[in-house]
């Protein structure tokens, strides 16, 4: 077996592949492989960079402020 399969073999037994840049997760960033990575994924939320989409309308355009 070549080193990068028992590499990829060991990431996916040990906690999986970065989301980011997929490679193998570091277990003190996981699931992440790099506080580098980690930062990134958290700078793509704040920036509104990642959605979760739903089917119900805004309720902030019917808040009215008293």
């Amino acid at each position: 077996m070549s080193t990068d399969k028992k590499v990829e073999t060991l990431a996916l037994t040990k906690g999986g592949a970065c989301p980011t840049c997929n490679n193998p997760s570091d277990h003190k960033y996981r699931p992440f492989c790099s506080k580098r990575c980690a930062d990134l994924d958290l700078g793509q939320w704040l920036n509104e960079g990642y959605r979760i989409e739903s089917e119900e309308e805004s309720d902030l355009d019917e808040y009215e402020p008293d």
